[in-house]
């Protein structure tokens, strides 16, 4: 890998593969802590990528990241943003955070919106960092999210 910025594309089809590959490298090491695949485990991505809110992050002609944008009627909402272990670390999700806004205000939203899941503390430290605010706190879809909102 190279230190040069990751090249953000839609996702075609063909990236099916590499892009569920990278849910699950990213998102198994939660199971134990969560006690159940977490959300973006279940997604059909197919679906997703059929209906164009899913990108990707490629460096070095591979993909090493993706995101999921769904607009809603008040603000973007980031679904999921995975990088693939091997890719962390080298500002690929930055990345993706910075493009989700660009999406978000190029789409006419004055805000992004994102959730977690409550044990992924991680991301609950995370997120203020990049400037979000903590909304709420819901239980859905069997799963206890913490929500966060940043204006853009």
């Amino acid at each position: 890998m190279t230190s040069r910025p990751p090249l953000i594309r839609r996702a075609r089809p063909t990236d099916l593969g590499q892009i569920e590959a990278i849910v699950e490298s990213a998102y198994s090491p939660y199971i134990p802590r969560i006690g159940k695949k977490p959300g973006p485990m279940l997604d059909d991505y197919a679906t997703l990528i059929a209906a164009a809110r899913v990108h990707v992050a490629e460096l070095d002609g591979a993909i090493a990241a993706l995101l999921v944008l769904l607009p809603q009627e008040d603000a973007m909402l980031l679904d999921n943003i995975a990088v693939s272990p091997h890719a962390q670390g080298l500002g690929i999700g930055r990345a993706l955070m910075d493009f989700a806004e660009a999406e978000a205000r190029a789409a006419g939203h004055d805000r992004i919106r994102l959730y977690t899941h409550v044990l992924m503390t991680e991301n609950l430290a995370l997120y203020p960092r990049l400037g979000y605010l903590e909304t709420g706190r819901v239980s859905e879809k069997g799963f206890d999210r913490v929500y966060f909102e940043k204006p853009i």
